[in-house]
């Protein structure tokens, strides 16, 4: 009867060892199977000089999701770019954005995941953000260097003067020698008012004519003085 306990008790405990076994199993492959944000990646891509954002899903629990993309700007969506729905497998399905992205622009990628809309699996954005690459799918995108306009390039600076030209500054009045000496003042005066070294014989001369002249005039009265009296 003893032994008839004994194995009983044993074969509840295989049983429950078993059991116990069977969910941490049952545990495992349902984690390994449910969805998650690291199933999902998405690029930016060019096709034929036009730009797309490429959405990969790589569940291999099947788990439907909602795929939405936002243009950002300075950690704010600016634009919707647009919504689809995928089914992921182990391979990996994908899900095509056509937007005619700029370089460098940056888009979120949000993921929604699960059957039921009210309790999600899945709620999250792929991080980081999806960042374009620094050169578009347009080559002639470059933008090319200004060119100064022929106004800027020709007017000299406002507080500039122009210097003169060689023939202004070499060139000389007409009929006259800017070699040729000026002048003294002295020279300019004696030729102006006649004046040399013979004044002083000239001013004695004259003296004389005018002392002989007066006495020649006293002698004539006198003559005529006696003349008349006779």
């Amino acid at each position: 009867m003893s032994i008839t306990r004994r194995t009983a008790r044993r074969s509840v405990q295989i049983l429950g060892v078993a059991a116990a076994s069977s969910a941490l199993a049952l545990s495992a492959a349902g984690s390994a199977l449910a969805c998650n944000i690291s199933e999902f990646s998405a690029e930016a891509k060019c096709d034929g000089g036009k730009g797309s954002i490429v959405v990969t899903d790589k569940d291999g629990s099947g788990t439907p999701a909602t795929i939405t993309v936002f243009l950002e700007n300075n950690g704010a969506d600016v634009q919707k770019v647009g919504e689809q729905e995928v089914t992921g497998t182990r391979e990996g399905v994908t899900v095509t954005f056509n937007e005619d992205w700029k370089a460098n622009a940056e888009y979120r990628v949000h993921v929604t995941a699960g059957k039921n809309k009210d309790r999600p699996i899945v709620d999250k954005d792929i991080t980081p953000n999806l960042t374009t690459p620094s050169e578009g799918c347009s080559k002639d995108e470059s933008t090319p260097p200004a060119t100064p306009s022929p106004s800027e390039s020709t007017t000299p600076p406002a507080d500039e003067t122009p210097a003169p030209s060689p023939s202004e500054s070499s060139s000389a009045p007409a009929g006259t020698s800017s070699n040729a000496p000026s002048p003294a003042a002295g020279d300019s005066n004696l030729a102006e008012t006649g004046a040399n070294s013979n004044t002083g014989m000239i001013a004695g001369i004259a003296g004389a004519l005018v002392v002989v002249g007066g006495g020649a005039v006293f002698f004539g009265m006198r003559r005529r003085g006696a003349n008349s009296k006779s």
